[in-house]
């Protein structure tokens, strides 16, 4: 369930772009340094979003050149190590882990094995990661077991297989003590959650069909014609119109441009 949470880069302005690449190189740095080089394997735009919309209202970017495993001649800037690229950082070992747990418990003889060992790797990263955001990995170990529990009973119930991943990504944003950012942040990220869910399991529906395993859209719809497909796009299009309602009652931030973008451009 990553990597759907991009920029449309040709319409990303100079400024914007650079940005990004800043935030995405920043939360490479911040995982290398807190949990060790083989974490940086599990580094994904999902989580540079969310680094970018935990970042705090005060106007300020600054960035640093340091060295870089894929570029050990020029180093790359970065976006300068703060609490809010820590947790991103933090939580996206934790998720990482349990998809890889995931993987182990329900997919097939090789991508067990493959899951297995990359999980042996990173045990220690996520132990690390657990013992800071001890909050967050019990809500991800508590509703991913409740989303396993489902699909083992082969639910037909898209909004109770999606609450699940939707309620696990609305808890990623800690609560800060202030309403008008905490509201809208978990809604954005409830609905978010949603919308990558349904678009992982049309993704995976052809595969999951051919292995007979559950898949929540194929357990849904008797058929996948034009009418299933286009009331499923209406069902996400709403998602990603309540993505982009919750952003717009945030504070504006150095990093809304490249939100915006993914939001408004990539997402669709």
């Amino acid at each position: 369930m990553f990597g759907y949470v991009r920029s449309r880069e040709d319409t990303l302005s100079p400024e914007d772009q650079k940005l990004y690449e800043e935030a995405y190189c920043g939360l490479c740095h911040v995982l290398g340094e807190r949990y060790g080089t083989y974490s940086r394997a599990f580094l994904n735009y999902d989580f540079v979003f969310l680094a970018m919309l935990l970042a705090p209202q005060d106007g300020m970017v600054t960035a640093e050149c340091v060295k870089c495993v894929r570029h050990p001649w020029k180093g790359k800037r970065v976006c300068t190590k703060r609490a809010w690229m820590e947790t991103a950082a933090g939580e996206s070992v934790i998720l990482s882990w349990w998809k890889l747990q995931d993987a182990i418990a329900d997919g097939g003889a090789l991508e067990r094995l493959g899951a297995h060992m990359l999980s042996l790797g990173l045990r220690r990263s996520y132990r690390r990661a657990r013992a800071e955001y001890p909050g967050f990995d019990e809500i991800a170990d508590r509703l991913l077991a409740e989303l396993r529990i489902l699909e083992g009973e082969r639910s037909s119930s898209i909004d109770r297989t999606a609450d699940c991943f939707a309620r696990l990504l609305c808890s990623a944003a800690p609560e800060e003590g202030e309403e008008r950012l905490d509201r809208p942040r978990k809604q954005l990220l409830y609905h978010l959650g949603r919308w990558i869910y349904l678009i992982d399991a049309v993704d995976d529906l052809p595969r999951d069909k051919k292995a007979g395993r559950y898949n929540p859209v194929a357990a849904r719809f008797l058929g996948w014609g034009k009418e299933e497909q286009t009331y499923l796009r209406q069902l996400m299009d709403h998602s990603l119109a309540l993505v982009g309602a919750a952003f717009q009652l945030l504070p504006r931030t150095p990093w809304s441009g490249v939100l915006e973008n993914i939001i408004y451009s990539g997402l669709p």
